[in-house]
């Protein structure tokens, strides 16, 4: 029994020595857990972190490329609505042009009837009660014919005395003048006229050569060669 004891004894002593040897861990199971929560939600936030720059960036690039898209798109759509503005324009003016041109060719039939008129009325010379009397439903005629010119825009061109254009003017004639100094109007032998700005029917002009010293100065040695001529042919038959 005492030897029973004293084994007992030296088992207790053999397990305080290896308690001994062995460092002691006071750490328990609940704070084992709390690090390995708190070593797993670091790596956690460092993943996020990462995921977050990387969105950020892919973003920022994805913003860059729609930026660049929205520019082109709207130098599309700028040159688009200039090039509708054009079109816009030009088909306006081509059909203003178009309506002129057809308007200008009725008008222009019509002229040859004014000018008949006109000639009727410098010739007429009313005598009697009865030829004044169509004289003057002559004129309402020709008065009525002449508003209805106005009111499409037609206006009678006044050249006399002006300087010849001939982009308005057609010379007919050319003749010395002592009123008027050359390449100026001395009269209308047809009447030109405007619709809307633009030439209708040229103007038929007698235009001036000047006050005629060149030509007098032509004759004289016109003459003076004659004589010349004169002389000689005297002289031949003399001989």
């Amino acid at each position: 029994m005492i030897e029973n004891q004293s084994e007992n004894t030296e088992n207790k002593e053999n397990d305080v020595s290896d308690q001994a040897n062995f460092p002691e861990d006071n750490s328990t199971p609940e704070d084992q857990i709390l690090e390995n929560d708190d070593s797993s939600t670091q790596k956690v936030e460092e993943i996020n972190t990462e995921e977050l720059k990387n969105t950020i960036s892919n973003n920022d690039a994805r913003l860059e490329q729609l930026e660049k898209e929205h520019e082109t798109l709207k130098n599309q759509y700028v040159r688009i609505s200039a090039d509708f503005d054009n079109f816009r324009k030009r088909q306006s003016r081509d059909q203003d042009d178009l309506k002129i041109q057809l308007v200008s060719k009725s008008l222009t039939s019509i002229l040859p009837i004014v000018d008949n008129f006109e000639r009727a009325r410098q010739q007429l010379k009313p005598e009697n009660e009865e030829a004044q009397a169509l004289h003057r439903s002559y004129q309402g005629l020709y008065k009525q014919l002449v508003e209805v010119l106005k009111q499409q825009g037609v206006a009678p061109m006044r050249v006399v005395g002006q300087q010849f254009d001939p982009n308005i003017h057609e010379a007919v004639l050319r003749e010395p003048s002592e009123e008027f100094n050359e390449d100026y109007i001395i009269e209308e032998l047809q009447r030109g006229y405007h619709l809307e700005g633009k030439v209708l029917r040229h103007a038929l002009v007698k235009v001036s050569m000047g006050p005629g010293k060149q030509n007098s100065q032509e004759e004289v040695e016109k003459d003076k060669v004659e004589g010349d001529i004169a002389s000689e042919e005297n002289t031949s038959e003399e001989i």
